[in-house]
């Protein structure tokens, strides 16, 4: 890196399968570096690989300004990630998977790794699945998000389609 392109850190957190490394190969200018492993188990979604270290892709935003992308591991065990790859970050997309049978909290988790990381990181949530999920209710996740005293946005997203995850990573930008 020349000494005059200026770093911007991004992560992506969230539990398992919600949806982080889809996420960021969406928007990587480049394919990302993952530490994908497989699972000793199938998880309850059918996934059968998981992030163990993190995922690192770049996105070129200028010819002075390089976008570097984190995506968090999932499983709380590996959550001292986190205090490792987190400081200095701009702010974080926290990824919820709206079919999890414990989605508050995996919103509680997740926020509270944040609040690990940087007690005043800013960050947005993405709801991924809820076209999978007919009983999920963004109603009951601005009733939840009010519950916990977050006034972040909320959007439901496919981490597949690039244009999402770039509204996501907009919403987050107009917060700074």
């Amino acid at each position: 890196m020349l000494d005059s392109e200026k770093t911007i850190k991004l992560l992506f957190v969230g539990p398992l399968g919600s949806g982080k490394t889809t996420a960021i190969r969406a928007i990587s200018d480049t394919p990302p570096v993952s530490s994908e492993m497989p699972l000793m188990d199938a998880a309850p979604n059918g996934k059968t690989s998981t992030t163990v270290a993190f995922d690192y892709s770049t996105i070129q935003l200028n010819p002075d300004e390089t976008l570097h992308v984190y995506g968090l591991p999932g499983q709380d065990y590996l959550d001292f990630m986190g205090t490792i790859v987190g400081p200095g970050a701009l702010g974080a997309v926290l990824l919820l998977d709206a079919s999890s049978q414990t989605l508050e909290q995996d919103c509680r988790s997740s926020v509270e790794q944040l609040a690990r990381i940087d007690p005043n990181l800013h960050f947005v949530i993405g709801i991924s699945k809820t076209d999978v999920t007919p009983g999920f209710s963004m109603e009951a996740m601005y009733a939840l998000a009010r519950r916990m005293s977050l006034f972040v946005p909320i959007f439901c997203i496919d981490p597949r389609d690039p244009a999402h995850v770039r509204q996501l990573v907009r919403a987050l930008l107009y917060l700074l």
